[in-house]
C-alpha cells in the first residue's frame, strides 16, 4: 500500500470524505504548482468544510419535508396577487426570523401562500436555520401520536427544537376539542423560541368557528398575532389559469 493510498484509507476512518475522494487532484494539483504546506492544509480543510456544509444542507432540507414546489428564485412575478417583489425580496432576508416574528399568508385557494411559505422555509433552511413544514393535517397527527409512537415523539420534539415552523392550510378543516387544546399548547410552548409561517383561506376571527371556543381561539391568537405580519394575497387561482390538459386543443 503506498502512503497517498494509506492516507486515504485513514481520511476514510476519519470520516474526511473531501479528502478521501479529491486527494489525488490536490496533491497533483500542490506538486504542479509547489504550493506551501500551509497551503495545502488549507486547500484540504476548505474542501472537508464545504462538502460537510453542502451535506448539512442536504440533510436539514430532506428534514424540512417540503413540498414539491418550493425555489423562490423561481416566482412568477407576472400574476398579480398583492405581493410585491420588493416585499417578497424583504421576507427572503430572513430579519423577521432573527427577530422571532411570525408571518400569516391569507388569501383564497391558488395564491401562491404554500408556494411562498415552503420557498422562505427553504430559504431559512439555506441559511443554516432548523426549520419543518407542516400541513394542519400532519400537525394534529403528530400531536395526536406523540405519546404512542416514537416516531411521532420523536418528530414532536424537532418541532421544539425549530427555529422556523410552518403550517400549511391551517383552520381548513374542523378539529376536535381535543386536537385544539394539544394545538395550543404546542403554540404556547414554541411561543418566544420559534418562529411560524401560517397559511390560511380564513380570517383570524373566523378561526374560532373552526375551533368551536372563542375563548382558546383568543389565547391562540394572543401568542401568533403578538409578533406577527398579516399578508393578504389575492386574485385567481393561478393553477386555475395554468392548468393542464390531457387532450391538445384544435
Amino acid at each position: 500500500m503506498t502512503k497517498t493510498e494509506l492516507i486515504k484509507d485513514q481520511c476514510k476512518q476519519l470520516h474526511l470524505s473531501a479528502w478521501h475522494e479529491s486527494l489525488d487532484d490536490i496533491l497533483s494539483d500542490a506538486q504542479s504548482r509547489q504550493v506551501s504546506y500551509l497551503d495545502l492544509i488549507k486547500t484540504l480543510m476548505d474542501k472537508e468544510i464545504t462538502l460537510r456544509q453542502q451535506k448539512d444542507v442536504q440533510k436539514r432540507t430532506q428534514a424540512a419535508r417540503l413540498p414539491l414546489c418550493y425555489n423562490l428564485d423561481l416566482y412568477d412575478f407576472s400574476v398579480s396577487n398583492g405581493l410585491q417583489k420588493q416585499q417578497l425580496n424583504q421576507l427572503r432576508e430572513l430579519n423577521w426570523l432573527e427577530q422571532n416574528f411570525n408571518l400569516i399568508l391569507m388569501g383564497p385557494s391558488g395564491t401562491g401562500k404554500t408556494f411562498i411559505a415552503a420557498g422562505l422555509c427553504f430559504d431559512a433552511v439555506q441559511k443554516g436555520f432548523r426549520a419543518y413544514f407542516k400541513t394542519m393535517e400532519n400537525l394534529v397527527k403528530v400531536l395526536k401520536l406523540k405519546e404512542v409512537t416514537r416516531s411521532a415523539a420523536a418528530e414532536y420534539k424537532r418541532i421544539l427544537k425549530s427555529h422556523l415552523l410552518v403550517i400549511d392550510d391551517i383552520m381548513m378543516f374542523p378539529v376536535t376539542q381535543q386536537d385544539a387544546v394539544a394545538f395550543f399548547n404546542l403554540i404556547n410552548e414554541l411561543h418566544n423560541s420559534t418562529s411560524l409561517i401560517i397559511t390560511t383561506n380564513k380570517s383570524p376571527a373566523e378561526w374560532a368557528d373552526v375551533l368551536k371556543d372563542s375563548v382558546l381561539t383568543t389565547a391562540l391568537l394572543d401568542r401568533i398575532l403578538y409578533r406577527c405580519e398579516i399578508i393578504k394575497l389575492t386574485g385567481k387561482s393561478y393553477r386555475m389559469q395554468n392548468r393542464k390538459n390531457i387532450f391538445k386543443e384544435n
